[in-house]
């Protein structure tokens, strides 16, 4: 990697050696560089994203713990830091994830099959559930996600509104912003298939007009899978409801019943960006 002055003015191409340094958050030496110019000195690590994070060492181990139904308490008591570290790591781990989420489909061919749906989860409270929209190809990758939050429906419904007051219904637009990024890594005329949900063909319409776009009739959830699976022999939507499944059983706050919720939907959508890494990259490789 070619090196050039950090400084903004500067932009010299040609800078020099100018001594190391032992960096003790990952027990490396790190080279430093002296521009001739301007006599700013930097090192190989300035540019870096993770330029002074004193516990670097963590990363990796946290990525592989969060994807492995481990809740960020836990984590941190395995890595042995602070509560706090864990969750600001989170923040910087999931705009990571997006970066090599972007990556990924980068090199990647336009994908001509996918089936897409929402996943039900909560935001501290069953009273205010939040809308996971996620579109899988026919290779179980994630090619999208949305988080999106949505009124209490059923007996919970009057609970909700005299406790927390009205919720905005936010789906349709988390819906249709997740169509918009994975537009640019579909085919012109992609295969599409979801379940019977009455507000799906306006907008599959609107995006991907010259779709072949097939609607399936939902069906009673299995035991196993979290409720994800379906107890039919087969299942159209086998490799959408497989992914979901493995999401629930993978990411801690997706449980059915835990105790481990979500406080914030920015987080979530952080933690979901970093096993959707973890799952296409590892998980289904």
């Amino acid at each position: 990697m070619k090196l050039i002055c950090p400084n903004i003015r500067c932009k010299n191409p040609k800078v020099y050696k100018s001594g190391s340094y032992f960096r003790k958050s990952d027990s490396r030496l790190i080279q430093r560089y002296r521009c001739p110019r301007c006599l700013k000195k930097f090192s190989a690590s300035t540019n870096d994203l993770c330029y002074r994070q004193k516990k670097r060492r963590i990363n990796a181990p946290l990525k592989k713990l969060l994807c492995s139904n481990v809740s960020q308490r836990r984590a941190a008591l395995i890595l042995g830091v602070a509560r706090k570290t864990v969750e600001r790591r989170v923040a910087f781990l999931g705009k990571l994830a997006r970066i090599e989420f972007d990556k990924f489909w980068q090199k990647q061919e336009k994908v001509e099959k996918f089936q897409f749906d929402d996943l039900q989860t909560i935001e501290h409270s069953k009273c205010k559930p939040l809308s996971v929209s996620m579109a899988i190809s026919e290779n179980r990758k994630i090619m999208g996600i949305e988080v999106s939050k949505m009124p209490a429906t059923g007996h919970l419904a009057a609970i909700a509104r005299k406790k927390y007051g009205r919720r905005k219904d936010e789906r349709q637009k988390g819906l249709l912003n997740l169509f918009k990024k994975i537009k640019e890594i579909t085919t012109q005329n992609p295969e599409i298939c979801s379940d019977e949900h009455p507000f799906y063909p306006p907008f599959v319409n609107k995006i991907f007009p010259e779709s072949n776009y097939q609607r399936v009739k939902g069906a009673r959830g299995s035991i196993a899978g979290q409720g994800e699976l379906k107890k039919l022999r087969y299942d159209p939507l086998f490799t959408l409801n497989h992914t979901f499944a493995m999401c629930r059983a993978n990411i801690n706050r997706l449980i059915r019943k835990t105790w481990c919720t979500t406080k914030d939907p920015s987080r979530l959508l952080d933690h979901l960006y970093i096993y959707a890494v973890f799952h296409n990259e590892i998980l289904t490789r």
